[in-house]
């Protein structure tokens, strides 16, 4: 499973991304994976699975299928993204 959070730096949210990230890797000791959709892989990440707003949590299975998808804020709970991440 592969958990990845797309968000922008600098935005007006991107605080609360940050401490979530943190808060998440100190708690479950798991790292999620980061995107920027204005990367040349981000565009295409987020062209494949139809994200437009951010941030977005999702949720992928090992073969690529989306298992979830959290958009905006406010962002899940630690313990409901724990369930994804292995």
């Amino acid at each position: 499973m592969r958990v990845v959070v797309v968000f922008k730096d600098e935005t007006d949210y991107s605080r609360t991304v940050l401490d979530f990230l943190r808060d998440f890797e100190r708690q479950t000791g798991h790292q999620l994976e980061t995107m920027n959709p204005d990367a040349p892989a981000g565009v295409q990440f987020c062209s494949v699975y139809d994200i437009f707003e951010y941030p977005t949590i999702i949720a992928i299975s090992d073969s690529g299928v989306m298992q979830n998808t959290w958009r905006g804020l406010p962002l899940p709970t630690i313990n409901e993204m724990s369930y994804y991440v292995q």
